[in-house]
């Protein structure tokens, strides 16, 4: 088979518009963010350049600079002699991603309340159901991805974009500490527990709103398992191809 033939489909994640080196490593960035934050490839996978090169048919330079930027928002290791793997936290970067996440998103309750309107809680109530449906079918990637996606869209609700970039960076890390360490359905938070929060907010209650905020975060940390277990090899270019065709999808 031939690498064009046995390569990932990079249009499925760019437009026709956009076939520049740059906008193809921004479509390899994509995809390999894709699957690491929803947990299809597991903590400590190794991430050989010849591997994804051949899989994305492109050279080992662009997989480089796509790992080095997966590297600096903490998704991936880089060691010398060793090569790059997904990120694995420890026990002490999983508090503290953790009590990161209850500052930035306790902080930014307040302003959440003050700027909310009903179009932006429908939205929210929208990945709640998603949510609900990934539960209820026993999807764990899934459902821990819209936990993730709902807390960062509720820090876009204050329309502060800053603290939505923060965030967003550590829901990301988040994944990895659920996919390392939790079990079932470990850190995916109940769609219950996120309807609480938005009767609060629509109800204008800020202080109400901060103290659910403190104390679900807390209770998704303890329901995370801090043992860690020793990762099987995924099949890189099966793994990706999915990823691709999934968002493909979506679009």
């Amino acid at each position: 088979m031939s690498k064009k033939r046995s390569s990932i489909d990079l249009g499925s994640l760019q437009g026709e518009e956009d076939r520049s080196a740059g906008g193809r490593d921004e479509a390899i960035y994509r995809n390999l963010y894709a699957a690491i934050v929803e947990n299809h490839l597991e903590p400590g996978t190794k991430l050989p350049e010849d591997t994804l090169a051949e899989a994305f048919g492109v050279s080992r330079t662009s997989i480089r600079k796509v790992l080095q930027r997966l590297a600096y928002e903490r998704l991936v290791d880089i060691r010398l002699n060793r090569g790059a793997t997904v990120a694995q936290p420890t026990v002490k970067e999983a508090r503290d991603i953790f009590a990161a996440r209850r500052i930035v998103e306790c902080g930014v309750m307040a302003q959440a309340v003050a700027k909310a309107t009903p179009a932006g809680l429908d939205a929210l109530r929208d990945i709640v159901r998603r949510e609900h449906e990934a539960e209820a079918r026993g999807d764990r990637r899934e459902a821990i991805y819209l936990s993730g996606e709902f807390h960062v869209a509720l820090s876009r609700v204050s329309e502060n974009e800053a603290v939505a970039e923060i965030l967003a960076g550590l829901v990301s890390r988040s994944s990895l500490v659920i996919s390392t360490y939790g079990s079932s359905m470990a850190g995916s938070c109940r769609h219950s527990e996120h309807d609480e929060v938005l009767d609060l907010i629509a109800s204008g209650d800020a202080e109400g709103a901060r103290g659910w905020m403190e104390r679900h975060l807390r209770e998704v940390e303890r329901s995370v398992v801090l043992e860690e277990e020793e990762p099987s090899a995924p099949d890189l270019k099966k793994v990706l191809g999915e990823v691709a065709r999934r968002h493909r999808r979506d679009r």
